[in-house]
């Protein structure tokens, strides 16, 4: 397949993340959208790694480095949605106001 394609929906799903993370009060509608953000910018990491040098896996060792960090970055933010969730039944992010000063 050719780069332009991967290029068009990496950008896709960038747009998407950007504009539910824009929208969304929902704490885990946005982690969500932080989540497609890091997976576009895993596709355009993964297409222009075959692209530039299909013989090396630079591209793929970054991808799971980036993949790693947001599994880490997925599990902390629901354990504080979590316990947000708890203290104050809801998981609205306009009613977050636990810290602002």
């Amino acid at each position: 397949m050719q780069l332009q394609y991967f290029l068009i929906l990496a950008a896709a799903l960038f747009c998407i993340g950007i504009y539910g993370l824009i929208n969304s009060r929902n704490a885990v509608r946005v982690l969500m959208s932080i989540e497609l953000m890091l997976n576009a910018v895993n596709l355009n990491l993964m297409a222009f790694s075959n692209y530039l040098d299909p013989q090396t896996i630079k591209g793929q060792v970054f991808t799971v480095f980036v993949i790693t960090i947001a599994a880490a970055e997925a599990a902390v933010g629901l354990a504080i949605v979590l316990a947000i969730y708890r203290n104050r039944d809801t998981v609205d992010m306009e009613q977050f106001n636990l810290l602002k000063w």
